[in-house]
C-alpha cells in the first residue's frame, strides 16, 4: 500500500513540477523555474521534517508528501535535507564530500548519457 501512496504523491509533484515551468517559462538563459521548483520542495521537504520531528505527520502522511510528493516536485530537497542533517550533526566533511562528489558525479552521468546517446 505504501507503494501506491508514494505513487500518487509523486505524480502530483510531478504536475506541479511541470506546471512552475509552464507558468515560469523556461525561455531565460537561467534556469529560474527548476530554482523556484527546488527551492519550493526543500522548503516543504524542511516544513515536512519538522512537522514529523514534532510527531505531526502519521507514517502515511510522510510517504505521501515527503517521499512521494517533495520526490516527484524536486529529488533536489531530499539532497538538500540530507545535507541539512549532515551540517545540524557537525559532519562538516562528509556535507563538503557529498556536495562535491554528488555535483562531480552527476555532470559527469549527464555527460556520459549525453556522449553515448550522440
Amino acid at each position: 500500500m505504501n507503494i501506491l501512496w508514494v505513487f500518487l504523491g509523486g505524480g502530483l509533484g510531478s504536475i506541479c513540477r511541470y506546471a512552475i515551468n509552464l507558468l515560469v517559462g523556461s525561455e531565460s538563459s537561467f534556469p529560474i523555474a527548476t530554482l523556484l521548483a527546488n527551492f519550493l520542495a526543500s522548503f516543504l521537504l524542511g516544513l515536512l521534517f519538522g512537522m514529523s520531528s514534532a510527531g505531526l505527520l502519521s507514517d502515511r502522511q510522510k510517504i505521501f508528501f515527503m517521499t512521494g510528493f517533495c520526490g516527484g516536485f524536486s529529488t533536489f530537497s531530499t539532497f538538500s535535507l540530507e545535507n541539512f542533517n549532515l551540517l545540524d550533526a557537525g559532519s562538516f566533511l562528509l556535507l563538503a564530500l557529498n556536495i562535491v562528489v554528488s555535483v562531480i558525479v552527476c555532470l559527469a552521468g549527464v555527460w556520459l548519457g549525453y556522449r553515448m546517446a550522440t
